[in-house]
């Protein structure tokens, strides 16, 4: 699922575009009202200038609407795309797109003033010519050919401005994460309920169906009012309360707060001059509250099942994807066979003992997966533990090795809560698959403690060039990045996770605020 607030503006602005030519064109054929122009107005009383509708009106004004579409367009599908992907290309692309900037600001500077010479739109005081007025008052068309290109360079700035915000919040809601289609979704219904609620008025107006301006202004403060809470309630407010027997405080204040909050912005189009009005804000806030509130809960009772079953199959599908993704790199067949050719290699030299260990180590690991690993949180004992065995049957594999180094400091102290099954062996295991060359210098340092209600946890690895005949060059770091969509949905806004290269070796560190503390029995006597 892609964001569509991108497709929702161009519909309008081509929409918008439209419309105002088909007014055009309605003035021009009489059924539209029209002011009298500069052109009638002189020729009138000199009898000098011969008028015509279509060279003097109609042309320029469908010509520069067309233009502002074009640089709309160019701006949209070209310069902004090629923007996005500069961090992949050469630097050279700044300019680029710098010189596209000044580019279109000149050829929108030169069409209003191409427009302008046949226009004459200042005769009349820019009474038909809205968006040459955007770039002054031309009284001597083409006797500058850079007049106005520091209004077109502006409104390209300001328009560029909005559009690094709109791609922020893009990238930002098509962020990978338990929730992204249910944010895709609102975001996408958002972006195309303001596309209606701007081509609304602009339809009233070309075609003349209100003519009051009270109307407009109240359109504007109510209706984005109306369209904030809808969402709001449906989405957030009504959902995160679906489950709480009758109407409880904590509802409640959050609806007055989030009504009285979205009914404000809006009031500065109720007044004159952006004066804001108390009473218009008061009046907006008991409309929403009154009114607006309970239609978005009745609104809401209607498709209650189905927004309840988006977010639980949204929440269920990350975390089965979570988990096979999860399972598929940790169930390591070149581990297993490494562990029995380890455990194989040691009964012959060194006779039965370490051969035990291993066996029961690996019995031990099988069966954390087998029971612990279905659970959705389980004591840190028994993660620790699992730890312990993998790094123990690891050493027995390179303890013919004097080149690596293995050091683990897992202090269990203080260690009484739950954890998700197997959120730390991607760390190990991680860095046992790629920190270590048997023919090589190399080391891995773990470091596991409990303190001030977290738990941190590192591992630290030697780098090394990795072999371009490895089966599993590919899959570098899948773990860590299903560990990172795991603490996203099992640890969201409770952990902090960092990893990458420092000098010569590789570090990842791992911070975990636990909300479940595990239940200590006491010890039988």
């Amino acid at each position: 699922m892609k964001v569509k607030i991108r497709k929702y503006e161009q519909l309008l602005i081509a929409l918008l575009a439209l419309m105002a030519i088909i007014n055009y064109v309605l003035q021009r054929l009489g059924l539209a009202a029209v002011y009298v122009t500069g052109f009638e107005q002189y020729n009138n009383i000199h009898h000098s200038l011969p008028f015509n509708y279509a060279a003097h009106m109609l042309l320029p004004r469908i010509g520069v609407v067309l233009l502002f579409m074009a640089v709309y367009f160019w701006v949209n599908l070209f310069t902004i795309p090629q923007a996005r992907r500069a961090s992949y290309r050469s630097f050279f692309i700044y300019p680029w797109v710098l010189f596209q900037i000044l580019a279109l600001s000149y050829l929108l500077a030169i069409g209003v003033n191409v427009a302008t010479w046949y226009a004459h739109p200042a005769w009349n005081n820019y009474g038909e010519f809205g968006l040459f007025a955007f770039f002054g008052y031309n009284e001597t068309p083409l006797t500058d050919l850079w007049a106005g290109f520091d209004s077109g360079l502006i409104f390209l700035l300001i328009y560029g401005t909005y559009a690094a915000i709109r791609e922020f919040v893009i990238y930002r809601i098509e962020n990978p994460g338990p929730k992204s289609n249910y944010r895709i979704l609102i975001a996408n219904q958002i972006a195309a309920s303001f596309c209606i609620f701007l081509l609304l008025p602009a339809l009233a107006s070309y075609v003349l169906i209100i003519k009051d301006d009270s109307i407009y202004r109240a359109y504007f403060v109510f209706i984005p009012s109306v369209i904030f809470i809808y969402f709001s309630n449906t989405y957030w407010l009504f959902p995160r309360f679906a489950n709480t027997p009758g109407i409880s405080f904590q509802f409640m204040w959050r609806l007055v707060i989030s009504t009285l909050f979205y009914a404000f912005p809006w009031v500065l189009f109720g007044g004159k001059a952006g004066v804001v009005m108390p009473n218009i804000w008061l009046i907006n806030w008991i409309v929403q509250l009154a009114i607006v509130a309970p239609i978005t809960w009745m609104l809401y009772l209607q498709r209650k099942d189905k927004i309840l079953q988006l977010r639980g199959v949204e929440e269920k599908l990350a975390h089965s994807k979570a988990d096979l993704q999860f399972l598929r790199t940790q169930i390591n067949p070149h581990f297993l066979f490494n562990a029995l050719n380890t455990l194989y290699g040691t009964a012959l030299l060194e006779g039965s003992k370490n051969t035990a260990e291993g066996i029961q180590q690996l019995g031990d690991m099988m069966r954390f997966m087998l029971h612990e690993n279905t659970m959705d949180f389980i004591d840190m004992s028994k993660e620790i533990a699992y730890l312990k065995n993998y790094i123990s049957l690891q050493k027995l594999r390179t303890q013919a090795s004097p080149e690596i180094i293995i050091e683990d400091n897992i202090t269990e102290d203080g260690c009484n809560y739950k954890i998700a099954p197997m959120l730390l062996i991607p760390f190990v295991e991680n860095a046992f698959k790629h920190g270590v060359r048997l023919a090589e210098k190399s080391w891995i340092k773990i470091k596991l403690d409990c303190g001030e209600g977290r738990i941190n946890f590192e591992v630290r690895n030697s780098v090394h060039q990795a072999n371009d005949h490895d089966p599993e060059k590919e899959a570098s770091g899948i773990g860590l990045k299903n560990v990172k969509e795991r603490l996203l949905l099992l640890y969201q806004g409770k952990h902090q996770f960092v990893y990458g290269v420092e000098g010569d070796e590789f570090i990842a560190r791992l911070s975990i605020q636990p909300h479940i503390k595990a239940v200590i029995k006491p010890m039988k006597r």
